[in-house]
């Protein structure tokens, strides 16, 4: 667990009471339903590795809480590369978060960082998108949905062996985004927690920052 997120909890007094930190597969929650989960992709290209892509797509099943704390970044770094010798480095989170219950204190963090360190021509992109899906009752995604989110998962797997340019990569991350979005939306998504024909209440944080930056 971060330790930065423990010491936040403990000096609001939450950790008493006990804190899980959710995975994919299905709902965590911990004694009173306090619950923390952060997801971390980094990458560094520089004139040893020229190529760096790294990405995460994480889902979360929080179950029922009172409070939360949920934590996205992406942070690519290129270093001393020239023109002549330039750079590549794309760090792409995608974070989804289902939690449930009436007046959850939740507190969501997204951040997207990209760092060009003296790197003339480098092409540097990260990219941090968090969708937190809140229901009234508890809930998990279906098995459809579950699979229609690997098939998104896979699609962004191969960015990593594509050459498109930065600008290009930003188009095919939010048209991902977009898709991901849409499904949880879908009430069909959601096996329990939804009555028919309701729309689950869908948050989307979405920071991108890069070179070239058009």
């Amino acid at each position: 667990m971060n330790p930065f997120l423990s010491r936040h909890f403990l000096r609001i007094g939450l950790l008493a009471a006990g804190i899980a930190t959710a995975a994919t597969g299905g709902p965590a929650q911990a004694a009173e339903g306090i619950a923390v989960t952060h997801d971390d992709v980094r990458t560094v290209a520089n004139p040893h590795h020229h190529v760096a892509y790294d990405d995460s797509f994480a889902v979360h099943q929080l179950g029922s809480v009172t409070a939360a704390r949920v934590g996205n970044q992406a942070i690519a770094t290129s270093a001393g590369c020239t023109a002549d010798d330039a750079c590549r480095s794309v760090a792409l989170s995608f974070q989804v978060v289902t939690l449930a219950g009436d007046h959850v204190r939740l507190n969501a963090i997204n951040n997207g960082r990209a760092r060009n360190e003296h790197c003339t021509g480098c092409q540097t992109l990260a990219g941090a998108y968090q969708f937190v899906v809140s229901t009234p009752k508890p809930t998990r995604l279906t098995p459809t949905a579950q699979r229609r989110l690997a098939d998104i998962h896979r699609r962004l797997d191969t960015l990593g062996s594509s050459r498109l340019p930065a600008a290009d990569l930003k188009r095919r991350a939010d048209a991902l985004a977009a898709e991901v979005t849409a499904l949880l939306a879908q009430p069909s998504s959601m096996t329990a927690g939804t009555a028919p024909h309701t729309r689950p209440s869908v948050t989307v944080h979405r920071h991108l920052d890069g070179w070239p930056a058009h």
